[in-house]
């Protein structure tokens, strides 16, 4: 493999592990505030209870997405200076935000949320997880506008020429605020409170079938059932405003997610299929004429812009794109049916009864997880050859003066460090799972101690 593969392949990788960790954060931090302002409002002992043993969670996963993210701020300049050189000035003000609006915020109250519960008033301590969740709220928005710019430049121009070119800010806000920001990011934060949803719905599951932690479970599961429910419905609908925005600014971008190939012409919408590019067709495919046309333009008749409008080198990967697309919205729609099946159930009285929707809310946890990771794959891989859409070109984005061997030595050594970090990572959490929530009766009828309750 040559530099630019093993450099693509070796980004791809760590991204893709560090994703698992941001979306977790953002929506057990929701979670958390959903539990712990139930306790304020009831002064219920077991809201206490979920609140302590999911932030001991929480703590576990940020520790861990703030490891495995340091790798990708290398990989910057070490693989790809030229990307780095040409999107520094954009990159550097999106990130210097996410430090001051985000990080910063999470850091300084992350320690009060952890250890704080018998240090400070309930007040206070219920204050500082708003304010952590705040923060994975706002470090999402600014890493979602940095590639959502990658996507839709805007609020720029270009100084130098050749080697020397670069992009400079014109307007912060109009970078900022770039046609596919919006869209995107609520797209992101719906997955992302699904996946921190489907984490509470699994373990409280698992508890119920074994028995134990009964009325911590159900409650849990009311609170996660919820939310689940409200992000996979909203992750719809966030999902087809932003194929609208990719259908108007990344046309070639749309017609690989559909496998439509011809220049201009009504298009069909695909529930599953195998696009034959090279004879531009999609086969042994099921799916509605002119429905993708219906959905993009309001009129089954409406020309859609297809591949065949643009040079084969400009083209994407149209089957690799096609399939992660089809297997996202399929575990999306899945989700919706799931968290339907919950709140039906719960409606009748028979949710915490129905051992076989509780087995598949053990295993659906993957489910978010692996919508993430196919959006994320569904957007970047959809986007090239382009690296900054049709401005900078990722074979031209790699670093000239590092070599094959060395990516390739890196990327094992990241690799074993990965696979250790998550070993880690598994076996801490199960740890906590099997240790479960402390019990209620180790505390007073508030859960704080008597000079908190003064305070």
């Amino acid at each position: 493999m040559n530099t630019l593969v093993l450099a693509r392949f070796q980004f791809a990788f760590t991204i893709a592990f560090h994703y698992i960790y941001p979306p977790l954060s953002i929506g057990l931090g929701l979670i958390l505030v959903l539990m712990e302002g139930l306790y304020m409002v009831t002064g219920r002992k077991l809201y206490h209870a979920m609140a302590r043993f999911w932030v001991r969670v929480f703590g576990l996963v940020f520790a861990i997405g703030v490891a495995t993210g340091l790798v990708m701020e290398f990989e910057f300049g070490t693989n790809w200076s030229a990307y780095s050189r040409y999107v520094g000035d954009v990159f550097g003000s999106a990130l210097a935000s996410e430090g001051i609006f985000a990080f910063f915020l999470e850091s300084g109250f992350l320690a009060i949320l952890l250890f704080g519960w018998d240090q400070v008033p309930r007040w206070l301590h219920f204050l500082s997880t708003v304010l952590v969740a705040a923060g994975a709220h706002f470090s999402a928005v600014w890493i979602v506008a940095a590639n959502s710019w990658m996507q839709t430049p805007a609020g720029f121009h270009i100084v130098g020429e050749g080697l020397k070119a670069r992009a400079e800010v014109t307007d912060f806000w109009a970078m900022v605020l770039n046609p596919s920001f919006v869209e995107r990011l609520l797209h992101v934060f719906m997955g992302a409170w699904q996946a921190g949803a489907w984490l509470v719905l699994s373990v409280s599951s698992f508890y119920l079938l074994k028995g134990r932690h009964t009325d911590f479970s159900k409650a849990s599961i009311r609170i996660a059932l919820i939310v689940a429910m409200t992000a996979s419905l909203a992750q719809l609908a966030t999902g087809h405003l932003s194929a609208l925005v990719v259908s108007r600014y990344q046309p070639e971008k749309l017609a690989a997610m559909e496998g439509h190939f011809e220049a201009s012409a009504p298009a069909a919408l695909h529930f599953f299929g195998w696009v034959n590019a090279r004879e531009e067709r999609v086969e042994w495919g099921m799916g509605v004429p002119g429905l993708l046309s219906l959905a993009v333009a309001g009129n089954s008749a409406a020309p859609v812009v297809g591949l065949k409008a643009f040079p084969p080198a400009d083209r994407p990967p149209v089957n690799f794109v096609f399939q992660v697309y089809h297997a996202m919205v399929a575990i999306g729609m899945a989700l919706i049916g799931l968290s339907g099946a919950g709140i039906l159930l719960w409606w009748r009285g028979t949710l915490f009864k129905t051992r076989w929707l509780l087995r598949l809310y053990v295993l659906a946890v993957l489910g978010p997880q692996a919508a993430n990771q196919l959006g994320w794959l569904t957007a970047e891989v959809g986007r090239q050859p382009w690296i900054v859409y049709r401005l900078l070109r990722t074979s031209e984005a790699v670093s000239k003066v590092v070599q094959a061997q060395t990516i390739l030595a890196s990327l094992i050594l990241f690799t074993l460090v990965y696979v250790l970090l998550f070993a880690v990572f598994i076996y801490l959490l199960d740890d906590k799972i099997r240790h479960g929530p402390d019990e209620e009766s180790a505390m007073n009828p508030s859960g704080f101690s008597v000079d908190q309750e003064r305070a």
